[in-house]
């Protein structure tokens, strides 16, 4: 079951955490997160799953920023978010995926008890200008059912910014 808004709202500071949060971002059954002013783009063209691979950030400045097609930005969002009760869930805006920018490709699944800011996937088909503070993608939270265990990986939990890809660690643990 989907959360409504109005159960979000009375879930934060209890059982949902979003920081910061405005009401004036509640959506009927979700609630608006917006970009941060800083973007991560790989330094090569060729990436290497079992390596690190070196980024360079960017900042969106107040102007905005053009967007390249072919090309993976990486982003994250303004808000921090916790919840150690439901599965949270991302998922692009219309207003967005209508100018053809898509804010995760692969990566709108949250793990229940994941704590941090989200790391967008950005991605665009044709060139398109973005703006810092823009409010970019929703959350969205199921109800779960059964035994769980919360999230607690040490690859991305609690991160204080944009997470380029840690897939490399999972090789070393093989």
């Amino acid at each position: 079951m989907i959360l409504s808004g109005k159960e979000i709202k009375r879930k934060i500071g209890k059982d949902i955490f979003i920081d910061p949060f405005y009401q004036s971002k509640i959506n009927p059954n979700s609630y608006n997160l917006s970009l941060h002013n800083e973007l991560l783009v790989y330094e090569n063209s060729v990436l290497d799953m079992k390596k690190p691979n070196p980024t360079n950030k960017i900042i969106i400045p107040e102007e905005g920023l053009l967007l390249e097609p072919g090309k993976l930005y990486l982003g994250r969002t303004i808000e921090y978010t916790k919840t150690d009760k439901y599965v949270p869930m991302l998922e692009g805006r219309s207003s967005t995926g209508r100018l053809g920018l898509f804010i995760h490709v692969t990566a709108g699944f949250g793990d229940i008890g994941f704590a941090g800011y989200w790391t967008l996937e950005i991605f665009c088909i044709q060139p398109i200008i973005i703006y810092p503070s823009v409010e970019i993608c929703q959350i969205y939270y199921h109800s779960i059912e059964g035994d769980y265990e919360l999230y607690r990986s040490g690859k991305y939990q609690n991160n204080q910014g944009i997470q380029a890809s840690l897939l490399y660690k999972d090789f070393k643990n093989n």
